[in-house]
């Protein structure tokens, strides 16, 4: 600042100015100086606030969320090679002999799947315009070599991802259990998928044990037909006979059975229904 002002004093044009020319140079220095800290300390309060965003710990899952996850990894697994046994000469032994014994084993209630369903599953909507708009979240369910999809009068063929997959796996084991006791191929009959709010409406109309909270709103809940197959035919095989559908649905519940014990799923045995109605987990 010295050198600075003993250089003005040598124009004689600032000879009397020069101290005022000081003043100026040193407001503006402070000014500058202020500035800096400012912005200094605008950076230091970003890298804080920042750092604090990261800091913030994700909630924790909810026991549904935690068994989801591990539900993915169970699916993600790889099927296990099947054995092709000789053509029984009988039927197969099978501890579903009873309806009583299906209504046991499949006791999952509607509250109980409607709480999974909720949470796992999208929102429900009011119709099939609204559930077009999160087909995002969706996977279309069609025709498979492993089940057939019925003619769908109050539903709509879309399921959440993991329920696609839970219901490709359980068809796919029980054509791996037909394939294994040598028995003629069938594909189980699909009967349900999404509902919107007004497929619950009208069905409602007409069958009077529909529930208002039904979980097929929520595209993650399934019905399989139990009473009736589509038999896979053939060209070659002109001596099979047909199965009896009693031992193809004792069959199917094995399957089923299997995956509700794994933790997969929930079913309910629907006695007025004629189907197994599955809720992924």
């Amino acid at each position: 600042m010295k050198s600075l002002i003993a250089f003005i004093k040598r124009f004689p044009r600032l000879k009397y100015r020069w101290h005022l020319t000081a003043f100026f140079l040193l407001c503006l220095t402070l000014i500058i100086f202020g500035v800096s800290r400012c912005f200094h300390g605008c950076s230091c309060s970003c890298e804080q606030h920042s750092q604090d965003s990261m800091e913030v710990t994700p909630q924790p899952l909810d026991s549904i969320q935690q068994h989801a996850l591990w539900v993915d990894s169970v699916l993600s697994q790889p099927h296990a090679p099947i054995t092709v046994r000789e053509r029984p000469s009988g039927r197969f032994v099978t501890r579903f002999r009873t309806e009583q014994i299906f209504r046991d084993s499949f006791p999952d209630l509607n509250d109980v799947q409607l709480a999974t369903a909720q949470r796992l599953g999208i929102p429900a909507v009011a119709d099939r315009e609204a559930a077009s708009r999160l087909r995002n979240r969706l996977v279309y369910v069609g025709e498979c070599p492993y089940y057939h999809i019925d003619k769908l009068t109050y539903s709509t063929p879309y399921l959440v991802p993991r329920a696609a997959r839970l219901l490709e796996e359980i068809c796919h084991g029980f054509a791996d259990s037909l394939i294994s006791r040598g028995m003629p191929l069938y594909r189980p009959v699909v009967t349900s998928l999404l509902r919107t709010q007004a497929d619950v409406a009208r069905l409602r109309r007409v069958n009077g044990n529909a529930s208002e909270q039904s979980c097929h709103q929520y595209g993650t809940t399934f019905d399989i037909c139990y009473n009736r197959f589509v038999r896979v035919i053939d060209p070659a095989d002109t001596l099979t006979k047909d199965v009896w559908p009693g031992e193809l649905k004792a069959l199917l519940a094995e399957v089923i059975c299997d995956h509700r014990q794994k933790g997969t799923c929930y079913v309910k045995y629907e006695v007025y229904q004629s189907c197994f109605h599955i809720t992924a987990r």
